[in-house]
């Protein structure tokens, strides 16, 4: 094993999996943007499908790369202006489970789509997502402050996702990306189970 290479990977896997010292609760705008971004990095669902997005985007060629991301932060501001006005779509938990599954197997396949059917399937995706966001922020948390977090924080897991892909392609094993999928779609499966 190259220390040189897996260094970074294992640097970034203990940041997201450390648990933060929360000494002082912070207000407003500080409390806010810490909530939003620990949001998706403390559910395993939003982590994964997060992670997903950017493993599979990574696995495309051309616009896609960036666009399908893109797609899937716009929507789920989108859903997290719909939950924060009280809106919960049905069955919103059971969706957020199925895109970690779903992204994780299209990802685990290879699967290669048009970049509008691709934007598409991640933006319904982060529509849920974002809802939770909305519905689950706290009252005191800031508002666009928290929005802010929550997005920066996606952003840097499809960022993530996308480095393993191009990684993996990059020095001849595209099976990285679609082995993280397949994990990532375990994971889902698990996660249904329990």
């Amino acid at each position: 094993m190259n220390m040189n290479r897996t260094t970074p990977f294992l640097a970034l896997l203990l940041s997201v999996a450390a648990t933060p010292a929360l000494a002082h609760t912070g207000v407003g705008a500080v409390h806010g943007l810490e909530h939003g971004f620990l949001h998706p990095l403390t559910g395993p669902d939003h982590l994964l499908a997060m992670l997903a997005v950017g493993l599979w985007s990574g696995q495309q060629s051309g616009k896609s790369v960036w666009m399908w991301p893109a797609a899937f932060v716009g929507a789920m501001i989108l859903g997290g202006l719909l939950g924060l006005s009280g809106v919960a779509m049905p069955g919103m938990e059971a969706m957020i489970l199925g895109s970690v599954i779903v992204l994780g197997a299209l990802t685990l396949f290879g699967v290669v789509l048009p970049r509008w059917a691709g934007a598409a399937i991640v933006a319904v995706f982060a529509v849920s997502h974002g809802m939770a966001h909305g519905l689950e922020m706290p009252a005191d948390g800031g508002g666009v402050t928290y929005f802010a977090g929550f997005a920066v924080a996606t952003a840097l897991l499809h960022a993530a996702g996308i480095g393993i892909a191009l990684a993996g392609m990059r020095n001849g094993r595209p099976v990285l990306a679609r082995a993280a999928g397949g994990a990532c779609c375990a994971a889902g499966l698990m996660l249904a189970v329990i």
